[in-house]
Order: structure tokens, then C-alpha cells, then sequence
């Protein structure tokens, strides 16, 4: 029986449209003033630290911010910039310039699952702080109370095994009885080979029915006692 289910968020519960037409953007056009603004923060300083340790060298700061700028035009998935942005968009997320978006019926089996006692759990390269906001920052309202904890790049990355068994490890709770959700076959693959259940999200295309992972459309398909 599946104790937790533990979901990815872009592709997922979540628009990949509007991570990558909103959300980094946004982050990527206000990245310089942010840092210029509040280098001297103690949370900030703490990461850009972190991302002068990352790139090798003491950047100063307009060099820093040309790395961190092209660090977001190659997408990688480096933590200090994921918490960086993540501090960008809380200030987007309090000036109303736009709201997390969630689709209605992950909204929806989410709810029901919480009620249902399943724990749930968030875990995507996003960093926790943004993961966080996005939940509280919806057009439902804060959806933060149903999960019972986060997961990101300081776990290990998605399409590494060891990561899944780190979150099993920390959850104690017994991979065979965790369900991982995610659109992206690398991480499911990964999911299994540490013994998660999983289901693949397909918003967008025909059910394989022979694919490795079952497929589905809709949160509103996924049935975690049918595991």
C-alpha cells in the first residue's frame, strides 16, 4: 500500500508553459538589480559566495551576474542560482505580478489524498524556497498545508538514483510504498531503480499504453491504492 505520494512540479502539477515563459524570465530580467540591490544581505551574500565556489573563480560582482545570467540561458540546474531565483520571484509572487500556476485537478486529487491521510511531498530542481511559493501563490488560494515537506538539488538531482533514496531514507518510509509523479521518463527511471512506484504525467500526448511507467492525463487517474 502506498503511504506518500511525492510529485515533481514542471509538466506536473504545474504548467511547464509557465516556468519557462514566466517564472524564468522574470527571474533572468531582474536578476542584476536584485543582486546589485542586495549583495550585501545576509541570505544573498551567503549565495553568491556559493556561486563564486561554483564557477571556480572570485567574481566580482558584474562578472558574477554575467555567470549567473548565462548559467540561466544554459538551464542548469546549479543550487545557489535556484535560490537566487527563488528569492526573485517571491518578490514577483508579493507584487501581484503573477500567481503559481496549478492545474485544477492536481488541485483537486491533492485535496483528496491529504484527506485521505497519504503524506505528501514536493520534490523538483526548483529550490525548496520556490517550490514553496509557487504552493502558496495560487489562483486556489495557499496550497502549502497539504504537503508535509520539500525536496530539491540538495537531495541530489532528479535522474539519479541515489537522490530517490535519500528522500525514502528521510521520509523512513520504505521506497515500495512511495509513488513518484513526473513527466519526465530520466526521473522515473531513476524513481524505480530505488524501488518508488510511479506513474508518468502525459498531458499532451496519446496514453502509451507500452510505455516503461504507466501514463496517464489527469491527476484525476491516478489511483495510489491501485499500487
Amino acid at each position: 500500500m502506498i503511504k506518500a505520494v511525492v510529485t515533481d512540479i514542471e509538466g506536473t502539477t504545474s504548467s511547464l508553459s509557465f516556468v519557462k515563459e514566466v517564472l524564468f524570465p522574470y527571474a533572468r530580467a531582474n536578476l542584476a538589480d536584485f543582486v546589485r540591490r542586495h549583495a550585501e544581505d545576509a541570505p544573498v551574500k551567503a549565495l553568491l559566495a556559493d556561486a563564486r565556489q561554483e564557477a571556480g573563480e572570485n567574481l566580482d560582482n558584474d562578472a558574477l551576474i554575467a555567470q549567473l545570467i548565462q548559467w540561466v540561458d544554459e538551464d542548469k540546474k546549479i543550487t545557489p542560482l535556484k535560490s537566487l531565483q527563488g528569492l526573485i520571484w517571491e518578490a514577483g509572487y508579493q507584487q501581484g505580478d503573477f500567481k503559481g500556476h496549478v492545474y485544477q485537478d492536481a488541485v483537486e486529487k491533492l485535496k483528496l489524498w491529504h484527506a485521505q491521510g497519504l503524506g505528501l511531498y514536493v520534490y523538483s530542481s526548483g529550490s525548496v524556497y520556490a517550490q514553496k511559493l509557487l504552493f502558496a501563490h495560487t489562483e486556489y488560494g495557499d496550497l502549502t498545508a497539504l504537503f508535509s515537506g520539500y525536496f530539491d538539488t540538495h537531495v541530489g538531482g532528479k535522474r539519479e538514483s541515489g537522490s530517490y533514496a535519500g528522500i525514502a531514507g528521510q521520509l523512513d518510509i520504505p521506497a515500495a510504498r512511495l509513488l513518484f509523479l513526473s513527466d519526465i521518463k530520466e526521473e522515473l527511471d531513476a524513481a524505480r531503480t530505488t524501488g518508488f512506484k510511479t506513474v508518468w504525467l502525459n498531458r499532451d500526448a496519446p496514453i502509451d499504453a507500452q510505455a516503461e511507467h504507466p501514463q496517464v492525463q489527469s491527476f484525476a487517474d491516478i489511483r495510489p491504492e491501485a499500487f
